[in-house]
């Protein structure tokens, strides 16, 4: 049996491959299939952004090797940076509540 982290990284790894590829290379996303991935997958995130320009936006910073493409790693970073910035919030929630509480 997998362990919940074991398990979060095949979560990680299966969402991924579940939308590159469905246009050109198998192993990477193009703009449509990382817009799809973040509308399906990350709803939360992607209903806050009012900019229109947003997807290209982030496209072009998540684009290390500037091929036009995002692949693994530079999905992982993605859901690391926003991993940590949600991580950073509930750190502060915690530090404002135990601070009310004296």
């Amino acid at each position: 049996m997998a362990s919940r982290l074991e398990s979060a990284m095949e979560t990680l790894i299966s969402v991924f491959h579940s939308y590159s590829g469905k246009e050109g290379d198998k192993y990477k996303l193009n703009t449509s299939e990382l817009k799809l991935l973040l509308q399906n997958e990350l709803k939360g995130f992607t209903k806050k952004q009012k900019d229109p320009k947003f997807l290209d936006d982030l496209m072009l910073k998540l684009d290390e090797n500037k091929d036009g493409e995002v692949d693994f790693n530079e999905y992982v970073s993605l859901v690391a940076s926003l991993t940590i910035a949600c991580n950073d919030f509930f750190e502060e929630y915690l530090k404002k509540t135990e601070q009310k509480k004296h």
